[in-house]
C-alpha cells in the first residue's frame, strides 16, 4: 500500500492563496499535540508570511524592484514550509490525521478499479471546487452539503450547499486556504440514500 505523504502542492498556489494556507497552518500547529517541536519555529513561519504579505502588497505598484522583492519573499516562505512539512511528514509516518491536524494535504490512497463515491477537485478559478459525485441509475437529484473547517460531530454541523440534476456540480463563493468537508446524498424512487463519507478539500 502506498505510503500517505505530506504534499508540496501548496508551492503552486497563487501568492494570496498561498499567504491563507500558510497562516492557516501555523495556527493548526500552534499547540498541536501530534508536532510537539518543530524544525523551525513557528514565530519564524509567521515572519516570512508577513513579509510575503507585504512583499505583495508592495508589489501592486508593478515596479520592477518591488515584483524582484516578492519573488525573493515567495521563494523565503517556500523554503521554510517545505521544512515544516518535511517535519510533519517525518512525525504523521503516514498517519493522515496527524497530516490534515496540520492544515497540510496529504495525498490520496489511490483505489484500483472502483470509482470513489464523491470526489472534490479545483474548480475554474480560484475560489471554486468541482464536485463529482458517482453517478445512480434513476437518481432525480444530488443533495450536496459542506462543512468548514473541520469534520462535523452531528448532522447539526452540515450546510445544505446545492441541489442538482446531475452527479457533478461547480460551486464557488469558497475561501481559498481553507478546508472544507463535502458530502452527497441522491434522491431515487425508492427515497433518499444515505450521505457518502465526506471527502475534504484545501481550496485554491
Amino acid at each position: 500500500m502506498k505510503r500517505i505523504k505530506v504534499l508540496l502542492s501548496f508551492i503552486k498556489l497563487a501568492v494570496a492563496s498561498k499567504i491563507a494556507f500558510y497562516r492557516n497552518v501555523v495556527t493548526k500547529m500552534t499547540g498541536n499535540a501530534a508536532i510537539p517541536t518543530t524544525d523551525v519555529p513557528l514565530t519564524e513561519a509567521t515572519a516570512v508570511t508577513d513579509g510575503l504579505e507585504k512583499a505583495q502588497i508592495a508589489a501592486q505598484d508593478g515596479s520592477h524592484t518591488a515584483i524582484a522583492l516578492l519573488h525573493e519573499a515567495e521563494a523565503k516562505a517556500d523554503a521554510v514550509f517545505r521544512i515544516l512539512a518535511a517535519n510533519v511528514d517525518r512525525v504523521a509516518d503516514g498517519d493522515e490525521a496527524i497530516i490534515l491536524s496540520t492544515g497540510f494535504e496529504p495525498s490520496s490512497q489511490p483505489e484500483a478499479h472502483q470509482k470513489a463515491a464523491l470526489t472534490a477537485v479545483d474548480g475554474s478559478h480560484s475560489g471554486s471546487v468541482k464536485l463529482v459525485a458517482k453517478a445512480i441509475r434513476n437518481a432525480g437529484a444530488y443533495l450536496w452539503q459542506s462543512a468548514k473547517d473541520t469534520l462535523p460531530a452531528t448532522e447539526e454541523g452540515w450546510k445544505d450547499m446545492d441541489k442538482s440534476t446531475s452527479a457533478s456540480i461547480e460551486k464557488d463563493g469558497f475561501i481559498a486556504g481553507c478546508r472544507y468537508y463535502f458530502r452527497v446524498a441522491m434522491v431515487t424512487p425508492s427515497g433518499t440514500t444515505d450521505y457518502t463519507e465526506p471527502v475534504s478539500k484545501i481550496v485554491t
